[in-house]
Parts: structure tokens; C-alpha cells; sequence
């Protein structure tokens, strides 16, 4: 806030001299503060200088560098390395160009080597970054660490070490994941952070009955997390300085430290993997695991309700997927055998389609 306020102080300062400028400029006064008539003009135009420096001088100095900062911590470590020497070889072959290039006749000797840095740079960061894993290699290779091939031989057939799994609130919440860890699919250890932990406790003392319930749940899912022999269930000490929400935090420790995150949220899941990072979605397994039903099967399902077009039916299946009968309303709280004609993969699950077996 102090600095802010300095900032827009200096702005101020800075607008006013521009509007005092302005005027005596406009008025072309050779003595401004005894010429009366061009103060009438001057004061106004410096008075306004100052207002707009004072209100734009934030969105000129502290909010792009806010907005560069937050940009730079989510950029990879490698692809700022990479970028930066792309750079300096563009820079440099630009350098060894200038020469030639200033012999040429004018304006093209004075536009030339400009232009020539620009692109230069440009294709050298660019081209960096996107190959940064080719330099990487060709580092190693030149410094004499490239690794062998790795031959498969009783004595290197170790277990691989497992990577670590963030736990974010929402797949805490939704609970399956304790129904996951007992089938013993999850081999790395569950990390839970403190943030995290910290805002399971906010959910659970909220006023809303609702949040209140579904923290508590999330709490009592940590307990049967932390009573199972495997995975082994950490609550871990560390936190992102500077960084305010958790789901920013989650994707600063998983690329800083490897980790993969476990979520149901969508938004954290897609900027996640936007990033490379690996993310296991509960939804997205819960999916996979759907029984699979082709056009032309049978099966047998009790109508429940009916459905939202004229003489439709509803049931579902036992993992929850919906069957819509053509048809299906006059049999509702009844089973009976269908035959599939379609399915509909959307992005809220799997929707089946049937009509009832001649």
C-alpha cells in the first residue's frame, strides 16, 4: 500500500511537469509565472497532468510488473534458461550480420541491422525453447554425463521409486479416493500440505450446514487415509511464499518438486496440464471404469422415472450411468429387458439410449 502510494506520487510529479511543459509550450510564454493570461492555461493543463498521473501511473508501473511477475512464476525453469541463451546466440549472429549490413546504402544501412536483431533474437529464443530438450541431451553428452542405455538385467530390475500424489480439497472431499487406495492402484505416497489441510479446516467451521458437512467429510476421509497400510498417507510443512490460492500453490510445488496432483476440479486439471504437469482425475478414472455397452446389446434394467422427452423412460445402471428408453414410460418401477441403439459420450459422463426388447 506505502508503495503504491509512492508510486503514484512520483507519477503525479512526473504528469504534472509533462502538463506545465504542455502549456508553456502551447502558450509559448518566455516567462510563465508573470505572464498572468498563459497561467491560465498552464495551471489548468498541470493540475490535470497530476490527476492522470496520479490514477494511471499503478497500470503504467506496479500492475505490469505484478501481472509479469505471476506470468514468470508459472513459465518452467528450463524454458526461461533456454529462452535466455536462444536469445543471446540470436543476439550474437545478429552482431556478426551488423557489419556487412551497415555498408549498405541508406536508409536500408541504418534499418537493416535493427531489423536483423529483432528477428535474430526472436528466432534464437523461440527455437531454444521449443528444442529445449535436445539441448538439455546435448549438454550432458558434451559434458560426458549422457546416460548409458539401459540394459534390462535381473540385477537393474529394481523397483522404480513412485512418485508422489498432491491431494487437492475437492478429491478429498468426494471421498472415492479411499475407495481407490484400498483396490491398491496408488502406489506413491499421498501428500496432503498444510494449505490444504488448513482450508478443509475453514469448509468444516463454516456457518453454511452444507460446507460445514462436506468439510467434515473431507476430514473424516484424511482419518480412513491415514488408518490404511498403504499408500501411506504425509501431511507435509511447506507452502509457496507470495502465492494466495491454493490451487496456484498446488501447481507450484508439483513442478517445482515432481509431484503429480490428484483432483476432481476441472479448472485445476486443464491449467495443470496445460503446464505438463501430470494430473489424475477421479472423474475421468470413475469414466474409464463405465461398462462399456454397444449399439445392438441387451440388457436388463428397472425404469425409475420418467424422462424429459414425451413418453421416455429412466434407469440407471449400477455404476449410476443413465439409460433412456424410447417409449419406457409405461413400465416405470418395472424391469424389463432393452436392446441399445445408441451411446452418447458427454462430458458430464456416458448416456445410453435403448428401446425395449421385442
Amino acid at each position: 500500500m506505502i508503495l503504491d502510494r509512492i508510486i503514484r506520487f512520483i507519477g503525479l510529479i512526473f504528469f504534472a511537469i509533462i502538463g506545465w511543459q504542455s502549456g508553456v509550450i502551447i502558450t509559448q510564454s518566455p516567462s510563465p509565472l508573470q505572464d498572468l493570461l498563459a497561467l491560465r492555461t498552464i495551471v489548468p493543463l498541470t493540475v490535470v497532468g497530476a490527476i492522470v498521473g496520479w490514477f494511471i501511473t499503478p497500470w503504467l508501473t506496479t500492475r505490469p510488473a505484478i501481472a509479469l511477475m505471476r506470468t514468470m512464476r508459472n513459465i518452467p525453469i528450463e524454458e526461461v534458461v533456454a529462452g535466455g541463451i536462444g536469445l543471446a546466440l540470436g543476439l550474437l549472429v545478429a552482431a556478426l550480420l551488423t557489419v556487412p549490413l551497415t555498408q549498405l546504402p541508406d536508409p536500408f544501412g541504418s534499418l537493416f541491422p535493427f531489423a536483423v536483431s529483432i528477428i535474430a533474437a526472436y528466432l534464437g529464443a523461440m527455437v531454444a525453447v521449443l528444442r529445449r530438450e535436445d539441448f538439455i541431451r546435448l549438454f550432458k553428452r558434451i559434458r560426458g554425463h549422457e546416460p548409458a542405455p539401459l540394459v534390462l538385467t535381473p540385477s537393474t530390475l529394481e523397483p522404480v521409486s513412485p512418485r508422489a500424489l498432491l491431494l487437492d480439497t475437492s478429491v478429498i472431499i468426494d471421498g472415492r479416493i479411499v475407495d481407490v487406495a484400498k483396490t491398491g492402484f496408488l502406489n506413491g505416497p499421498l501428500l496432503v500440505p498444510h494449505f490444504v489441510l488448513n482450508e478443509l479446516q475453514y469448509i468444516a467451521d463454516s456457518s453454511d450446514a452444507l460446507r460445514r458437512a462436506r468439510g467434515r467429510r473431507g476430514l473424516e476421509v484424511l482419518d480412513q487415509l491415514k488408518s490404511l497400510p498403504a499408500p501411506k498417507l504425509k501431511f507435509v510443512d511447506i507452502d509457496v511464499p507470495n502465492v494466495h490460492e491454493v490451487d496456484e500453490k498446488l501447481i507450484v510445488l508439483a513442478r517445482e518438486h515432481g509431484y503429480s496432483i490428484m483432483t476432481n476440479d476441472y479448472n485445476l486439471n486443464r491449467v495443470a496440464a496445460l503446464q505438463g504437469l501430470r494430473v489424475l482425475n477421479l472423474n475421468e478414472l470413475a469414466n474409464a471404469m463405465k461398462a462399456i455397452l454397444l449399439p445392438g446389446e441387451h440388457l436388463r434394467l428397472r425404469i425409475i422415472q420418467e424422462g424429459k422427452e414425451y413418453d421416455q423412460g429412466v434407469g440407471y445402471l449400477d455404476d449410476g450411468t443413465m439409460v433412456v428408453v424410447e417409449n419406457g414410460r409405461a413400465y416405470i418401477n418395472r424391469e424389463v429387458d432393452l436392446v441399445v441403439t445408441k451411446v452418447l459420450q458427454t462430458s458430464a459422463g456416458r448416456m445410453i439410449f435403448a428401446q425395449i426388447a421385442s
